[in-house]
């Protein structure tokens, strides 16, 4: 895994979208921002994965998200994912 906020500490919402994207990831965030890079500004991406799961411990979190990529990492790549406590939204790109 590569911790983009590490590498590239100050990136604005697009440099992180292009690296990851220039990359071939995926983004695994908790930023809202991302989502209107994708919908409203069409930034180029391999897959967005907004995480929304609050009230949930760190660890929670993590098996949430290692559970949620091995049951759907083939539908994350090209699409932006809502994940919630309880559901996975994943939206195509179109």
């Amino acid at each position: 895994m590569y911790d983009i906020s590490v590498e590239h500490q100050g990136a604005s919402d697009d440099e992180v979208l292009c690296i990851a994207h220039e990359r071939g990831d995926l983004l695994l965030t908790n930023d809202k921002d991302f989502g209107d890079l994708v919908f409203l500004r069409a930034s180029s991406h391999q897959g967005v994965i907004l995480m929304r799961l609050h009230g949930m411990r760190p660890a929670e979190r993590i098996a949430r998200m290692v559970m949620a990529i091995g049951l759907h990492e083939a539908e994350f790549h090209n699409a932006f994912t809502t994940a919630r406590q309880r559901s996975i939204r994943i939206r195509p790109r179109s």
